[in-house]
């Protein structure tokens, strides 16, 4: 039986040795793993700070003709963010895509990337099973937060992502949690009246300096925190933990 990628698709993997990834977060994880393998990546894949690969475009418009001209026996790929047409089109010129879901805790992004490393290289990174270990523990809810990841208009973290696990796990609950929508769009108005304990303002997509707390959310604590660390699945992991909890007490401060 042939290996099935996160939405159950046949892949054939079988040491793949010219491999495309327009995912950030796995763009690094290959680069650190099998280093030797990346062949391209997509603008936005900016860690390891020293990758020098082909480049193929953005994440959600990748140039497919680019892609194709690198020949590679994989293209990775995420069902939320690359469009069906593309992963379709690569497909129908004899191209491997491997589809992996948008993961909605940690432990599902762990264990996505642990069935595609051992089904790709028999691999078991070290950066991965130390990301199991530093993020086993959940702490007790402590505090209540909003998440801005961008303004104009307000967008938040909402149900079913990513950051919400990594912030429910250091004891930090999303007021969105909750909310019927991923990504929420209430106006400055509302967010400021659900009065949290906490702001958290990270860098990317939406770069928040120190001037947006106070300006947009008055007597408000917030805090700025490393966006990669909060939203990037792999091996930033590893440091993600210790440098959100510490970003994090501070701005408790």
């Amino acid at each position: 039986m042939l290996p099935v990628d996160d939405l159950g698709e046949p892949v054939v993997l079988d040491q793949p040795a010219r491999v495309v990834s327009l995912v950030p977060s796995i763009t690094e994880a290959v680069a650190v793993s099998v280093p030797s393998a990346l062949i391209g990546a997509t603008d936005y894949c900016t860690h390891p700070s020293t990758l020098d690969v082909s480049r193929v475009g953005g994440s959600k418009y990748p140039d497919v003709d680019k892609v194709m001209a690198l020949n590679p026996d994989l293209v990775i790929a995420n069902s939320e963010e690359n469009r069906a047409e593309d992963v379709d089109r690569l497909r129908a010129n004899g191209i491997q895509v491997w589809v992996t879901e948008a993961p909605k805790t940690i432990p599902m992004a762990l264990k996505s990337l642990r069935r595609f490393f051992g089904t790709a290289w028999d691999l078991e990174p070290d950066w991965l099973r130390q990301a199991e270990n530093l993020w086993r523990e959940t702490k007790p809810a402590r505090l209540t937060a909003v998440i801005p990841v961008w303004r104009r208009p307000w967008v938040v973290v909402g149900r079913d992502t990513f950051a919400t696990d990594v912030l429910r796990r250091l004891g930090i609950e999303n007021v969105y949690a909750s909310d019927d929508e991923r990504y929420p769009r209430p106006s400055l108005q509302e967010l400021n009246d659900r009065r949290p304990d906490l702001v958290i303002l990270p860098d990317e997509p939406y770069v928040f300096t120190h001037e947006d707390g106070p300006e947009s959310f008055p007597g408000l604590p917030y805090v700025l925190v490393n966006g990669r660390h909060l939203t990037w699945y792999g091996p930033s992991l590893v440091e993600a933990r210790e440098s959100l909890e510490r970003a994090l007490d501070y701005g408790q401060g």
